[in-house]
């Protein structure tokens, strides 16, 4: 049996490849790797979703980390991911374990690594605790698990509520003042995921009037991803009309993307969310610095920094990369088109709670509507469409083979446009003359190929993503 770390962390089917067995096995080789990277007493934070046993392999994972001696701090409930990555840093811990699969289907579940540092494991920490796993198993070595009582009494594992020391860290980077000087109905839409009650805490001192949809305990999700796209979204969009609602916000299964809608129920993507952070930052709080985004994220950002006279960095799909510049550049913004944006201030993470609460401020200091915003954007340095299409695999993509032929059999136009550059930083990109784009790339989190494309229109949007399709089969 293989297991592989991805984009982010290992995810795999429940009872499938996802079972307690394989979970310890997992957790063995984590705490192997905690020991040996530690300098003092080893403590891992540990946090959990609302899946399906989430609960469940959390505490067995902290059994058998205390069985090796590692203090574990095991939160009492489920939380968002972010708030287990700023308690690694608060806690001053060696690492974190985050078990969720994101925003992927209900039937996945997963393990997310968090280092040192608030973010998620750089690629040599996941191959190194990878080479744990190898080892323990060619030596046929099994975890060391400690009773779950037993390790309450020897305070190996300590229960904990993350989130008042998250709650007090984003209240230094949002201004709440100004959110609470709107007086906005905002609905919260929580996917089921464990960013419920977040934004509704966080507004809850504020004259702001909050509704949250979605925030009961459902470890099927009602049936859909728990990913705020539009497709996933239309509950939140009946709120909206019911509430009389300013803004809908959506978090993902553990709280770490954004998505939005406006007061007409019209989604606004984390491109625009992310392009309008930028710009807020930079005009109202004076913000300068490096600005840092995935290969699949907006032009929008690009023509916005150049305005600014601000350098941008391109990374692969993935915010681990996002986290690396944040830690060794002065980093204003970075994000990802999924919805995983930070800020300068916070952890190198992702954060659909801290972004939802930009949001709200951009829109209370603008004393404005989000339509109206995305409207002037557009003026700015739009139009923008975008959307994805996902490809479902029956068998892996073999990658490097992928690229070379979409390298190879490159075009020189596409949709009436000259194709301008073709960059294989990850999949591959075409970049066109007027700025449209068209990127194809297999999934490091699933098995399906994701074919994105940007452009002045919906129809242009639509040929470049038929000729991805076409090409990619």
């Amino acid at each position: 049996m293989t297991i592989r770390f991805g984009t982010d962390g290992w995810r795999a089917v429940i009872s499938e490849t996802f079972t307690f067995a394989n979970v310890r096995l997992v957790a063995q080789a984590i705490a192997d790797y905690v020991l040996d990277d530690a300098a003092g007493e080893a403590e891992v934070v540990i946090g959990f979703d609302t899946r399906f046993l989430s609960d469940r392999y959390a505490t067995e994972v902290a059994r058998v980390l205390a069985g090796n001696g590692v203090v574990a701090h095991l939160t009492r409930a489920d939380a968002p991911s972010p708030a287990i990555s700023y308690a690694v840093v608060h806690k001053k811990a060696t690492a974190g374990v985050m078990i969720t699969a994101s925003h992927n289907a209900p039937r996945y579940n997963g393990i997310k690594l968090k280092a040192a540092f608030g973010g998620a494991a750089l690629p040599e920490q996941a191959e190194r605790i990878e080479s744990y796993l190898t080892q323990n198993q060619e030596r046929a070595r099994w975890p060391s698990v400690m009773d779950y009582e037993m390790a309450l009494d020897q305070d190996l594992i300590r229960r904990f509520d993350p989130a008042w020391a998250y709650y007090e860290h984003l209240g230094q980077l949002i201004d709440m003042d100004v959110i609470s000087s709107s007086e906005l109905r905002v609905v919260a839409d929580a996917m089921y995921g464990s960013g419920r009650k977040c934004i509704a805490d966080m507004l809850a001192r504020t004259r702001c009037r909050t509704y949250e949809i979605r925030g009961e305990m459902n470890p099927g999700f009602g049936g859909i991803h728990p990913e705020p796209v539009a497709r996933y979204l239309s509950a939140l969009g009946a709120a909206i009309q019911a509430h009389h609602a300013d803004l809908g916000l959506a978090t993902d299964g553990d709280g770490d993307r954004i998505g939005a809608m406006d007061a007409r129920g019209e989604f606004v993507d984390p491109h625009h969310i992310f392009a309008l952070a930028l710009r807020y930052l930079v005009e109202e709080r004076g913000w300068t610095g490096t600005v840092v985004k995935s290969i699949s994220t907006t032009r929008m950002v690009d023509r916005l920094a150049a305005g600014y006279d601000l350098p941008v960095v391109e990374t692969p799909v993935g915010f681990n990369h996002i986290a690396n510049c944040m830690l060794n550049d002065d980093v204003l913004i970075g994000g990802e088109e999924s919805g995983g944006l930070s800020i300068r201030g916070h952890i190198p993470e992702g954060d659909g709670v801290l972004m939802g609460l930009l949001l709200l401020e951009i829109m209370a200091f603008a004393d404005t509507g989000l339509e109206a915003l995305v409207a002037d954007l557009h003026d700015m340095v739009g139009p923008a469409y975008y959307a994805r299409r996902d490809i479902p695999l029956r068998t892996r993509v073999a990658k490097a083979e992928m690229v070379e032929r979409l390298l190879n059999d490159a075009p020189g136009s596409l949709a009436g446009e000259a194709v301008a550059d073709v960059d294989s930083l990850d999949g591959v990109k075409y970049l066109l003359a007027d700025e449209s784009w068209l990127l194809i790339r297999p999934s490091g989190t699933e098995p399906v190929l994701r074919v994105y494309a940007e452009g002045r229109d919906p129809t242009m949007v639509d040929t470049l993503l038929a000729h991805g399709e076409r090409v990619a089969s």
